[in-house]
């Protein structure tokens, strides 16, 4: 089991606010590494390669091969990362150890394709909805997909597509189908404006039909 990402690392003893400020002000960025029945371990990494690998989507979904002086000592997973409040950097990272044998559980992203040509879109004038934009799976790290594809070619207005309609790779399981939660994840729905203007000649046809049955009123 190899991770597509490398991550590479410096072992740190010093923890609190205090060291993490001054690494911190040194350019890197504190982290930790646990799971797996072992010890935690605390970390350090520079900066700017985390921030870059950071910007990738896929980073978040696959498998980390964390690096101590040139030597892969954990494959991990990307559990949480804490941003500067209001500046782009990384403040923290958290990392979880993964075996080759027990489950992950991890949301996935949802890839769109084919929306322009959808028939509710093309010939109907309708409106893509995005109900969900990831789904949490559960599989074994050698499964985990870096995201799932859902086709919405044949999609007409007022049609949506479920998570029993995905097609997942072998081993990967939805986690709120599996629990009977068959969730929509997109559907087309009717512009208002469209709406409005089918109403319009409806609204204006009625008129005269209904000035033509109400009763003269009587000459004096």
């Amino acid at each position: 089991m190899s991770g597509k990402f490398e991550l590479n690392a410096e072992m740190r003893s010093a923890k609190g606010t205090g060291a993490s400020r001054r690494l911190r002000r040194a350019g890197k960025v504190p982290g930790i590494l646990y799971g797996a029945g072992k010890d935690p371990v605390m970390l350090s990494f520079e900066h700017d390669p985390l921030w870059h690998k950071t910007r990738h989507e896929a980073f978040y979904t696959s498998i980390l091969s964390i690096k101590v002086n040139g030597e892969v000592i954990d494959q991990a997973i990307l559990r949480d990362l804490h941003m500067h409040p209001y500046k782009p950097r990384v403040a923290h990272v958290d990392l979880q150890r993964v075996s080759a044998t027990e489950r992950l559980h991890l949301p996935v992203p949802l890839h769109f394709i084919n929306q322009e040509t959808a028939p509710g879109v093309k010939l109907q004038g309708g409106l893509i909805a995005h109900l969900m934009t990831e789904v949490d799976v559960s599989c074994l790290p050698s499964q985990l997909p870096e995201f799932l594809t859902v086709d919405v070619g044949n999609l007409r207005v007022g049609e949506s597509i479920h998570l029993s309609n995905l097609t997942v790779p072998e081993g990967v399981t939805l986690t709120d189908l599996a629990h009977g939660n068959d969730l929509a994840i997109v559907t087309i729905t009717v512009v208002r404006e469209t709406v409005e203007a089918e109403a319009a000649p409806a609204v204006e046809a009625a008129a005269p039909a209904a000035e033509a049955q109400a009763p003269k009123a009587e000459g004096k």
